[in-house]
């Protein structure tokens, strides 16, 4: 006997479904509990599924409705539906496919996949078969809605199809999907296409023998007249190219004439598909070599596509002037992440380098606030890559077409030839160099346009010179650019506002000290802002503050720059709710305030110190209530207790000594103790960071804890967590300074690790420098305990500290080394060449130190005798001989 519905049942169900559609939200609740009493009743999805596919006397968007809420209910409590049920839904859904509504057919397709991704492929093995065959059909409307199913379930589980586990069906339907790319219907050839991509990523192996007839069969519909299947042939393309080159490079030439038409297609889906295709080449090998040839005709398109289209104007508000005064909604603000602490060494040739590991943001995103990918952010990423492949070989194409926009009476297009500009200002910097003495002043000009979108813009462009601009006298640029940015970040309009402090940002980073003489100015504009700016753009105003504090360092340190700043800061500080998200920014702000102004951070300090103190401390409570009761807590949202971490580093590392009567009035060791355990990796990396700040500072005050600390020191140096084993093994090295020969007992904790860790391959820089650094001053302080170790390290050790700028942590290391040769000389024979040229990287070592070497290098010369030597030295190079000749005599 087939399932029938009971009539008064049925009403009911209708009557939910008609409630539901209510905007009102008691009967919203009231619906969500009606729907909570239903679900109790095994049959209640028969009668769902019965109203999606039986009741044709409903309306559409009724029946659908039904659907998805049987669709929630099978990803939630699938498992549990009777068998009886079950089946039924699956025959109902096979059987109704096919609906003459487009709206339904599309309703089952989804309740297909998401019965087909709870584990059932396996279990429902008709479906497949079912599916493949229903595309036979001569009605339209069952070989649609069969399409439309099966590309949802390719999405959705596209590498179990390409799996034993299933039999491998696509060996069937990978041939089957590209007999209807000749289909008449465009929405069948669309699906059909949709289809096969899904599995160009994963290189199914159905799809690489059939990988010739796939491409024929793409080229075929190459100039299609639905948009939809030339978005899906595009897409294809631009896989294919990452996966399998080797079979499109011999129709190169057409692939790439063919993008260059569909970069311009009317449909702006189509041209955004295609322009992904440049991304992509720029990442080739054969870029340069397949392309050079088309950059004429390429370059022209790129450019036209990175004017704002109509719609973007409309959205982005374009002729709106003024609105500062309106307020920010919370969506506007996007989730900002804490960049915890990581310790890094100075380098020759600049200040210290981004790690490795700590990643660079990326700062291309001129108007992150239409924040979906368009047209216009595709061709801008694509003319960046392809300077960065090119460099200056793109200018003759580029030249040409930027005098024609940069000085174009029509706004929107002077507008994308600023942001040209800007976009190729990385790989083509050499090239642009002539030009720039003519094009500063025109782009400084342009920040007074009155058009809010140009002087925006101008502003992110000019940043992408900042490095330049600082290069020259500061008179002809840095001070003219300076002065109209300020008064940018005082602008009206708060996307001007935003645009004006994140270049502003850069250009202190650029500028360092040579941003002093301004000191006052800048701060004037800065504090003005404050009290002028809406939520989203103060967050952005921390930062700039921020930035501003680390690049001018101790020269903030005066008491008419301190009587501007901190007033607002402390205000804005006294405002906010330990709850409150907007103190991540004002904490980093004020990290960096307080490591620039050192003492003269002290009247602020105790409030600033207490109230990290009291973060740390309520987010660990939290913490372990969650663990203890995980149904009555909420999780605590740790980064309050990273970042309040972090500003702790700023001010042990700010106020050195004088912060040893807040330390001794509060439990931060206890709490350090914990933290330095916790489960998530950026906790313990900030964690490990404070604890070296605070042995530098106060050393009295952690001594008492070694015995504890060390223990979880030693287990942290795991290579895994990059960050974690950076600052934990810099840590390990400042507390040996500290401890000197009573380190001994903890010798065997940490050495190890250490040594294991220099010689891995591909070990990230940062982390090589700072394990050599502390391996250096584990041997300084115990001697006896390290150097049997010498010759397991010391190639390693040499080449990492090569680049590192003359400084304390490297001076100790090098002691540490001189002490260990003296214990066990043999151990350094081996690799004499690369202790050598270590000692040679030091441009001015302390008398002593330089006395070790000198001792260390003659001593090995006598020993082997000058005959030796000779020849030893002869393996020099030229510029190492020169050195050790004329520093040391050898």
């Amino acid at each position: 006997m087939e399932w029938q519905p009971d009539e008064q049942g049925l009403q009911q169900v209708l009557q939910l479904l008609k409630d539901s559609q209510s905007p009102n939200t008691v009967t919203q609740r009231a619906v969500q509990q009606k729907l909570e009493q239903l679900n109790q009743f095994p049959d209640f999805n028969n009668y769902l599924i019965f109203v999606l596919t039986r009741l044709k006397t409903e309306d559409e968007p009724t029946r659908s409705l039904s659907g998805l809420i049987l669709k929630n209910n099978v990803k939630a409590h699938y498992q549990n539906f009777p068998s009886t049920v079950a089946d039924f839904i699956k025959q109902e859904c096979l059987n109704n496919i096919g609906d003459p509504s487009p709206l339904i057919r599309a309703t089952i397709g989804i309740l297909i996949t998401t019965i087909a991704s709870k584990g059932e492929l396996q279990t429902w093995p008709e479906l497949l078969p079912q599916l493949c065959n229903l595309l036979n059909s001569e009605d339209y409307n069952t070989c649609e809605g069969s399409f439309g199913a099966l590309q949802k379930i390719c999405e959705d589980s596209s590498e179990l199809l390409d799996s034993d586990a299933l039999n491998r069906p696509l060996n069937i339907m990978i041939p089957k999907f590209l007999q209807f790319f000749k289909h008449c219907s465009p929405k069948i050839r669309s699906h059909a296409i949709a289809c096969v991509n899904q599995f160009i990523i994963g290189r199914a192996q159905a799809l690489m023998d059939n990988i010739d007839t796939f491409i024929e069969s793409l080229f075929a519909l190459a100039a299609d007249e639905d948009s939809e299947v030339r978005k899906n042939v595009c897409r294809a393309l631009v896989m294919l190219l990452e996966v399998r080159i080797d079979r499109l490079i011999p129709h190169m030439h057409s692939i790439i004439q063919y993008m260059l038409q569909r970069t311009q297609d009317p449909d702006e889906n189509v041209a955004l598909e295609a322009c992904e295709f440049w991304l992509t080449l720029a990442e080739q090998p054969i870029c340069k070599e397949v392309l050079s040839g088309h950059l004429v005709q390429l370059i022209p398109i790129l450019v036209n596509g990175m004017k704002y289209s109509e719609i973007d104007i409309i959205l982005l508000k374009g002729d709106v002037e003024e609105d500062e005064a309106v307020p920010d909604s919370d969506q506007d603000i996007k989730p900002r992440f804490h960049k915890s602490r990581t310790v890094t060494l100075q380098h020759e040739g600049g200040e210290g380098e981004e790690g490795e590991d700590i990643d660079d943001e990326d700062d291309d995103d001129d108007d992150d606030t239409l924040s979906d990918w368009n047209l216009r952010k595709c061709s801008a990423a694509a003319l960046d890559v392809l300077a960065n492949v090119f460099r200056d070989e793109l200018l003759p194409h580029l030249l040409p077409l930027l005098k024609g926009l940069l000085f174009h009476p029509d706004w929107v297009i002077k507008e994308s030839g600023i942001l040209v500009l800007g976009a190729i200002a990385e790989g083509c910097m050499q090239g642009m160099v002539p030009y720039l003495p003519e094009l500063i002043p025109h782009l400084i000009q342009c920040l007074c346009d009155k058009k809010a979108l140009v002087r925006s813009i101008a502003c992110w462009t000019l940043s992408r010179y900042a490095h330049w601009v600082v290069s020259q006298p500061p008179d002809s640029y840095l001070k003219p650019l300076m002065t109209e940015l300020l008064k940018r970040i005082l602008d009206g309009n708060k996307r001007v506002q935003e645009a004006a402090c994140s270049a502003f940002a850069t250009l202190e980073e650029e500028a360092c000290t040579e941003l002093v003489p301004y000191l006052s100015f800048i701060l004037d504009t800065l504090v003005f802002a404050f009290g002028k700016y809406q939520h989203k753009n103060l967050l952005i105003l921390y930062d700039a503050i921020g930035t501003l504090a680390d690049s001018v360092g101790h020269h903030l340190n005066q008491p008419e720059y301190i009587q501007k700043l901190m007033p607002p800061l402390i205000a804005k500080w006294n405002e906010l709710k330990d709850e409150d998200k907007d103190l991540f920014p004002l904490l980093e702000c004020l990290s960096s305030v307080a490591t620039a102004l050192q003492s003269g951070f002290l009247p602020y300090c105790e409030p600033v110190y207490q109230r990290c103190v009291t973060l740390v401390q309520k987010t660990l409570a939290q913490a372990m209530m969650y663990n203890q009761h995980p149904d009555q807590y909420e999780a605590p949202d740790k980064d309050f207790m990273i970042v309040a971490l972090d500003l702790l580093s700023g001010l042990a590392e700010g106020l050195g000594g004088h912060v040893e009567q807040l330390v001794a009035r509060s439990n931060i060791m206890t709490l350090l103790f914990q933290c330095m355990q916790d489960t998530m990796p950026e906790v313990r990396q900030s964690s490990f960071a404070l604890l070296g700040d605070l042995t530098k500072a106060c050393f009295l005050h952690v001594k008492p804890c070694i015995a504890e600390f060390m223990p979880i020191l030693g287990l942290n140096l795991n290579p895994e967590f990059i960050s974690v084993c950076n600052n934990a093994t810099w840590a390990i090295g400042e507390i040996s300074m500290q401890m000197g020969a009573e380190m001994q007992p903890y010798v065997s904790m940490a050495l190890p690790s250490l040594v294991e860790i220099i010689n891995r391959p591909n070990t990230p820089k940062t982390l090589l420098e700072n394990t050599a650094i502390t391996i250096g001053r584990l041997g300084y302080v115990c001697p006896q305990e390290v150097a049997p170790q010498l010759q397991q390290f010391i190639r390693p050790w040499c080449t990492s500290l090569r680049n590192i700028r003359d400084n304390e942590e490297k001076d100790s290391a090098f002691r540490g080394i001189c002490v260990m040769i003296g214990v066990n000389p043999a151990g350094v024979v081996q690799d004499f060449i690369f202790f050598c040229d270590a000692v040679a990287s030091w441009v001015n070592p302390k008398d002593d130190l330089r006395d070790m070497f000198y001792k260390i290098l003659h001593g090995f010369k006598e020993q082997v005798g000058e005959e030796n030597w000779q020849q030893f030295s002869e393996q020099f190079p030229p510029l190492l001989k020169e050195r050790l000749s004329a520093c040391y005599g050898v």
